[in-house]
């Protein structure tokens, strides 16, 4: 059975907000495999342990640019929030993401292969990148982007730095912006319910489900009398309907208006909204946790065997 560490049960607490004796139990539960244990935290502890499964801990900028009738979307990472304020590391992000509009690179390796100079370093992009790393004392890289050049029109929203926004629509730019503004709020993963990722769907089925039979076990315990299979089947299937329209665009209501669906304010505008891109630093990528102590401890012991 895989060890389970403190920096594992601080790592799930903190994803789901669940008490650390459950986070602990499920991930002895699921031998160490930390979405398996996320699951079962919400079968046990329902909603309340998914709150937090949004948060990110990779530190960097999100940069948006425009060239002509093409948008770019870039995130750029780095170690610590404090090279986030550098100059030099802004610089090169926001170059970054106007070189991704103006040439359409095919990839990462192809954006860093394009001209650019800045602080001395060149004559590529990925030569300033590395020649900024030596300068700054610290790891960058260029994780994604996103580029818009389709012929409809581009929206986009900045929120600071961590998150971005692009909407392709067609119609009102303000309506647009206000998607934008929505997306970056409620974070939704498709335009419409048809269009969640089959296996974001098959994993709320499976959490539902697996609730469902924790309530019958706990029913059984109590001495209550069981749901029948077809009542189980329909709540099961309640829940994750439930979740498709919390989940995406055009059925969420509007943060502006909740009186009305993203849809229903679209059609007030007259305005149709083809896609959208989200980007939110660093999600899903994990942040490594030192332990300062064991670093220090480390040191010492070094020091005395040199």
């Amino acid at each position: 059975m895989a060890a389970i560490t403190a920096s594992m049960v601080a790592e799930l607490r903190g994803k789901t907000d669940a008490p650390m004796m459950e986070c602990k139990k499920a991930l002895t539960e699921a031998e160490g495999d930390m979405v398996k244990a996320e699951e079962l935290l919400r079968v046990k502890l329902g909603s309340k342990a998914g709150k937090a499964a949004a948060r990110v801990t990779a530190e960097g900028v999100i940069t948006i640019a425009s060239a002509g009738a093409a948008s770019a979307m870039l995130e750029v990472n780095c170690e610590t929030d404090f090279v986030t304020k550098n100059d030099s590391f802004l610089g090169l992000a926001n170059a970054a993401a106007a070189l991704v509009a103006e040439h359409n690179p095919a990839d990462v390796a192809a954006l860093g292969a394009l001209p650019y100079t800045q602080d001395g370093f060149g004559p590529t992009l990925e030569d300033v990148r590395r020649g900024l790393i030596g300068k700054i004392g610290e790891n960058m890289t260029f994780r994604r982007f996103n580029r818009c050049s389709s012929g409809t029109q581009v929206a986009s929203y900045l929120h600071g730095t961590r998150i971005g926004v692009l909407v392709e629509f067609e119609g009102d730019e303000v309506a647009a912006k206000d998607v934008a503004m929505h997306v970056a709020a409620m974070k939704p993963v498709s335009l419409s319910s048809a269009e969640v990722p089959p296996e974001l769907v098959a994993r709320e089925r499976s959490v539902a489900a697996a609730k469902a039979a924790e309530d019958a076990s706990v029913a059984v315990a109590a001495g209550k009398p069981v749901q029948s299979a077809e009542i189980v089947t329909k709540r099961i299937e309640g829940g994750v309907q439930k979740y498709l329209k919390e989940v995406s665009l055009f059925n969420q209501s509007f943060v502006k208006n909740d009186k009305q669906t993203v849809e229903q304010m679209l059609k007030e505008k007259a305005t149709k909204v083809h896609g959208f891109s989200l980007y939110v630093v660093g999600e899903g990528i994990e942040k490594k946790v030192d332990d300062f102590a064991a670093e220090v401890a480390a040191q010492i012991a070094a020091a005395k065997a040199g």
